[in-house]
């Protein structure tokens, strides 16, 4: 068994980079899990614990979707709080511009539902995690930076490949194994 996922890398910019130096100075007293850079992602689909027989399944569900779309613009754009302001759990960059990245993750998750992963009964919130709060000492803070970040553009990003990753979870936090990338047509 693997613990794989379905996703975009977000490869991240100087600018973005920098922006996100700054919120986790601002946000340094709090207890915050910060994502590293080399990680930032897109998910698609978290397929969770998956026998290393469908990975074969897997790479024909992904080259048949990536055939029916051309690489695409995004915008890394604005800062959110997932949970309640009083409970907020996970610290977010906006994804804009993402009609075609919702069709193809809708995509994904139909074609991947007929094979026994079932579908997320959440919405489709395009997001980059950057950070996951294990406690806020200021919650006005957080506010406050939230709503200074909430129109920055971070980065325009081409999206190009879309990628298997097996995540392998470590004290030092999570490593992720590219199994398997397919470019958009």
């Amino acid at each position: 068994m693997k613990r794989l996922f379905i996703a975009i890398k977000i490869n991240p910019e100087e600018k973005l980079l920098n922006e996100y130096a700054k919120i986790k100075a601002l946000l340094s007293h709090s207890g915050i899990k910060w994502v590293d850079p080399a990680l930032f992602h897109f998910t698609i689909k978290f397929l969770g614990d998956t026998n290393e027989e469908k990975t074969d399944v897997l790479k024909n569900i992904m080259l048949n979707i990536a055939g029916n779309y051309e690489p695409f613009d995004i915008q890394l754009k604005g800062l959110g709080v997932f949970g309640s302001r009083y409970n907020p759990r996970v610290i977010w960059i906006g994804l804009h511009n993402t009609g075609i990245l919702k069709k193809m993750t809708l995509d994904f998750i139909e074609e991947l539902d007929k094979f026994g992963f079932k579908k997320d009964r959440q919405n489709i919130v395009p997001h980059l995690t950057i950070g996951r709060i294990k406690y806020i000492r200021d919650k006005y803070v957080l506010k406050n930076i939230v709503e200074r970040y909430s129109e920055t553009l971070f980065q325009t990003t081409n999206i190009e490949n879309v990628i298997l990753y097996e995540s392998i979870l470590k004290k030092s936090g999570p490593a992720y194994n590219e199994l398997f990338k397919v470019k958009l047509n």
